[in-house]
């Protein structure tokens, strides 16, 4: 167990975030390598009345991984991958990224569901239902998710499994961080890769309008093979991207195909049909592919999004007009395609609400000086009003940041009294408040 405090050389860099709008001073980080530290860490937090925040990668765009003048639990030094290939089962120490977990299942041509951004923690991303490029075929990460072991607030030890806390299981399919410190996760693999097709397609902003009903009505009907994202945006100035697109608004299509690659280069015929001005699809490593949306730490973040059952004609307008008009050129406009076998899975078998939601909109605005917050906030939030009337009203809660308990009721639904019921017997102090919080259910 490492301590760190504001009087250590190495305290601003341990406290900085993803997301630099984020700017909190905790009184201690304790960097904690074993399940031991995380029990001593928890110790000292109550002893001293501290605020708890639980840290495994710090890609929390509302910020929850930290506090000011409490304890953060830092799980990044908690580092392991175990892979067993026969049985396709992974166990993963909670301070892991998804980068690691890939690389290391990738060895065996396995993987499970992972986060589009390849420094995300495993953890954190997963608790909190865990979307990603393989969502349509295996589901989410939480789906993939057979067992998770914790230290809960009282200091006890829990492996959670089909056989033993059932509930704390299913809580943690999706609930948050809202039940433990959660020091492993044991996860199903799936035969993919190493090699996959992938890669990006791309466009000048004025073909905006054709590729985006174009692209809709093609994603709509793909099989669930197909993992994609249609974004607005504009050309980063990278070598790959043409000169006349760098720093000029474009539309891209980022394609992964986890089936056959004759098959899936077949299907992306009618894209290609359009003449891409970039197109750099093509059989790559799926690792690679897991890593190619990184964005640098460091920049200011406020991100929101919305489940949508049908995306008609006047949402895509409303979705161009905002694409258009972003408060910043590094701002992303995102439209995801669910479905698949995300919204066959059981609706009781995770606490998520409206897994049946065939699209996701996803504002993710993001800047670089302080002065722009208030534009850039902005933009967000006028976006999502005009786009009330076409959403569904659920959520998916790793998209957004600290928006109030209305949206957490609404990323759960009907299933918020079990998960409150499930905090009443495993965190009744409400701890491990530093999340979207659900408040333990009080009893009569």
């Amino acid at each position: 167990m490492q301590w760190i405090g504001p009087g250590d050389a190495s305290y601003d860099e341990q406290r900085a975030l993803f997301n630099s709008m984020i700017d909190k001073r905790p009184r201690l980080i304790g960097s904690c390598e074993t399940t031991a530290d995380v029990k001593s860490a928890l110790d000292r937090a109550r002893r001293e009345g501290l605020e708890v925040a639980i840290r495994s990668g710090g890609h929390s765009v509302a910020g929850q991984s930290t506090n000011d003048n409490g304890l953060v639990i830092d799980l990044r030094a908690m580092k392991g991958v175990e892979i067993d290939p026969q049985r396709r089962r992974a166990r993963v120490a909670g301070g892991c990224t998804w980068a690691e977990f890939d690389a290391a299942a990738q060895r065996h041509g396995l993987a499970t569901t992972g986060g589009r951004v390849s420094t995300t923690g495993v953890a954190g991303l997963t608790l909190g239902g865990g979307s990603g490029w393989l969502e349509r075929k295996h589901g989410l990460a939480c789906d993939n998710l057979v067992a998770v072991e914790m230290v809960t607030a009282d200091g006890r030890e829990l492996r959670a499994d089909d056989s033993q806390h059932q509930d704390l299981l299913w809580a943690s399919k999706g609930g948050g961080g809202n039940f433990g410190v959660v020091t492993a996760l044991e996860f199903a693999l799936h035969p993919v890769g190493p090699t996959i097709l992938g890669g990006l397609m791309a466009w000048p902003g004025d073909a905006a309008a054709q590729i985006s009903r174009a692209y809709r009505d093609w994603a709509d009907v793909a099989p669930d093979e197909l993992g994609s994202g249609l974004v607005l945006l504009s050309g980063p100035p990278e070598e790959f991207i043409p000169p006349h697109l760098q720093n000029q608004p474009m539309v891209a299509i980022a394609v992964m195909w986890s089936g056959d690659i004759a098959e899936g280069t077949d299907f992306l015929q009618p894209l290609r049909f359009f003449e891409p001005d970039l197109d750099v699809v093509g059989p790559m490593p799926y690792a690679e592919l897991q890593s190619m949306i990184d964005d640098p730490p460091g920049l200011r973040q406020y991100w929101s999004a919305d489940y949508h059952d049908t995306f008609p004609d006047e949402a895509l307008e409303l979705y161009l007009e905002a694409g258009a008009n972003r408060a910043s050129p590094i701002t992303q406009h995102l439209l995801l395609p669910w479905g698949g076998v995300l919204s066959d899975i059981d609706e009781d078998s995770t606490p998520l609400a409206q897994r049946h939601a065939r699209w996701v909109t996803h504002p993710f605005a993001t800047w670089e000086d302080a002065a722009d917050d208030a534009a850039n906030i902005a933009w967000v939030k006028d976006y999502r009003a005009a786009n009330a009337p076409y959403t569904t009203g659920g959520v998916y809660l790793n998209f957004i940041g600290d928006e109030g308990s209305e949206r957490i009721s609404a990323a759960f639904g009907a299933k918020l009294d079990r998960l409150a019921a499930i905090k009443a017997e495993y965190d009744p102090g409400n701890i491990f408040a530093g999340n979207q919080n659900i408040q333990p259910r009080v009893s009569a």
